[in-house]
């Protein structure tokens, strides 16, 4: 079971933020200073609806010029473009958005994604070679290449000129490309610097056409591109904000208008619906589905997916992908099982570490997630190989894991990552010491904190504000995801009317709450357990999210709990 977490309402907003909004509800206002929006005019842009939405001017970023230069050069001398991508979710989706796009404007393109087992993550000298042979002269790099300065320079050596497009931290020594686009570079005036790899790929189709007046290149649309756009941001987990808040949000809307079948067919085999797919339906739904393929095989099953406008071939790729995500399902539960198991003895340990050649590189970073949420410890599981040894972290938010693998850099073939999820390769002869050396850097950061999971809660509600008006509100903070999740409400002092244990081990809590006048539906996912305390008390603190629940074609408002306790007050 994962660790309780602690309550914590966040601090209320001054007194003049709440004069500046007078127009919203109360707990709109608290909602927006939480998430950092203390600005009218950027509290109405994030409220407003996507027709009022525009983008930030792609020409900003720095070498964009650049590579639209060569790009249309490349398309006049009919030149073979290679793309070349990471094989998640951003990677595969930016790769065939840029093939998509090239191939509109008449260029021929090799999508390239490596295969994770056999050639890991980012460019590599063999592929570049193949490439080349294969009669590419000009690589475009996307969601990877910030980090490849030896793989860019043997790709000149080899006759090619580079294109990197990424987004990742920005290493000492840049590659020497004809262009690097990263929004993360110091010298880089464009101000929307949390893009994904997917975002990036979009602006720089939108630099094509918005540099060059009325050609065929400036008729294409880029948007058309947006149902890409959403499924990479969201599942790579970018900060939904500024302009990434904008690209979702219009991209839902071309996701459940898609007409892709790739996407159709996906979406009809996972048993969604197109017009109801949101952020929720991204993350833990489609993104798995994508991610399976380079996970368990190769993650161009998931590629040709989205770029076949075959019907037949999207209904066998699609039945592919979910084969794919069972057998993901399956190994992952079995790893997590196991992980758990040699981890018990280990979690009073500032940062768990375990290896083993039975642990898939696929579902490295799955495994390590399910620790963190487990023992809310920095997690690293690692397969280990006769020489080389591949791990995935995932950490809390008290500790910097890349921060940390940064301490031990003399000791990897190569890491990256960000703040609380990174990736390393080290020699088995070094992975003692690196164990032992990140342990070490974690007690020395972590000592004397009460590490404990937050249950951080946005704002107070009475139970009898809980109505369709104040829905409607909180439902216009969306689109949901990292950055700005969905609001979590307290309500104090509610009473239990009514209440049973339903799901298969009656390990889910269904209730009837009421102020004595009402009454509101509630459900509580795996609150089994707090059944005991509420026959005790009928009185409970309630954190929860709000939800539209539909049953016999009726719609009814509903309280997703998040957290339940006795009330105190």
């Amino acid at each position: 079971m994962p660790r309780p977490r602690r309550w914590q309402l966040l601090p209320r907003a001054p007194a003049e933020h709440f004069q500046r909004f007078q127009h919203l509800p109360g707990f709109v206002a608290q909602i927006l200073h939480n998430r950092g929006i203390c600005d009218p005019q950027v509290a109405n842009d994030f409220l407003s609806g996507p027709e009022a939405l525009s983008f930030g001017d792609p020409l900003e970023l720095k070498d964009v010029d650049k590579a639209v230069s060569r790009l249309l050069q490349a398309l006049d001398r009919q030149e073979i473009i290679a793309v070349y991508g990471d094989f998640d979710v951003d990677g595969i989706t930016a790769v065939a958005l840029l093939t998509l796009a090239l191939r509109e404007l008449g260029a021929t393109v090799i999508p390239y994604i490596p295969h994770r087992v056999d050639e890991g993550y980012g460019l590599n000298t063999q592929a570049l070679e193949n490439l080349r042979a294969e009669g590419a002269s000009l690589v475009v790099t996307v969601d990877c290449g910030i980090g490849s300065p030896a793989e860019v320079a043997h790709a000149n050596r080899l006759g090619m000129d580079v294109i990197v497009t990424d987004h990742h931290h920005v290493p000492l020594e840049l590659p020497l490309a004809l262009a690097v686009i990263d929004p993360k570079q110091s010298d880089c005036r464009y101000p929307h610097k949390e893009l994904a790899g997917v975002g990036l790929a979009f602006k720089v189709i939108q630099a094509m056409t918005e540099s060059l007046g009325a050609t065929p290149v400036a008729a294409m649309d880029p948007n058309q591109y947006l149902d890409l756009v959403a499924l990479g941001t969201v599942a790579d987990l970018a900060p939904l904000i500024g302009e990434n808040r904008k690209l979702v949000k219009l991209g839902l809307l071309a996701l459940n208008d898609t007409e892709r079948p790739g996407l159709q067919e996906m979406i009809l085999k996972a048993r969604l619906q197109l017009g109801q797919l949101d952020t929720y339906a991204i993350s833990f739904i489609l993104g798995p589905r994508l991610n399976a393929a380079g996970r368990i095989e190769s993650a161009l099953t998931s590629l040709n997916l989205l770029l076949t406008d075959s019907l037949e071939q999207a209904r066998e790729l699609a039945e592919s992908l979910e084969t794919l995500n069972q057998e993901r399902q399956r190994l992952t539960s079995s790893a997590v099982d196991k992980a758990k198991n040699e981890v018990h003895e280990l979690a009073d340990d500032a940062l768990l570490l375990i290896a083993g050649e039975d642990y898939p590189a696929g579902i490295v970073g799955l495994v390590a997630n399910k620790l963190v949420e487990e023992f809310y410890r920095p997690s690293i599981v690692v397969e280990k190989g006769a020489l080389h040894c591949r791990g995935s972290a995932r950490s809390i938010p008290e500790f910097d894991i890349v921060s940390a693998l940064d301490e031990c850099q003399d000791l990897l073939l190569g890491h990256g990552g960000h703040r609380q999820a990174a990736g390393f390769t080290v020699t088995a002869d070094n992975l003692p010491l690196l164990r032992s050396r990140l342990l070490e850097i974690a007690r020395r950061q972590l000592f004397g904190l009460d590490l404990q999971p937050t249950l951080y809660l946005d704002a107070l509600l009475e139970l009898n504000q809980v109505t369709w008006e104040n829905y409607d509100w909180i439902s216009r903070l969306a689109p949901y995801g990292y950055g700005n999740p969905q609001p979590i409400l307290l309500s104090r002092r509610a009473r239990v009317k009514d209440y049973r244990l339903v799901g298969t081990n009656g390990n889910h809590l269904k209730l009837k709450l009421t102020d004595g006048r009402l009454t509101w539906d509630a459900i509580g996912f795996r609150l089994g357990d707090k059944a005991r305390e509420i026959a005790l008390n009928p009185w409970v603190d309630l954190a929860y999210t709000l939800e539209i629940n539909e049953w016999n074609g009726a719609k009814t408002l509903r309280l997703n709990l998040r957290g339940i306790r006795p009330s105190t007050s």
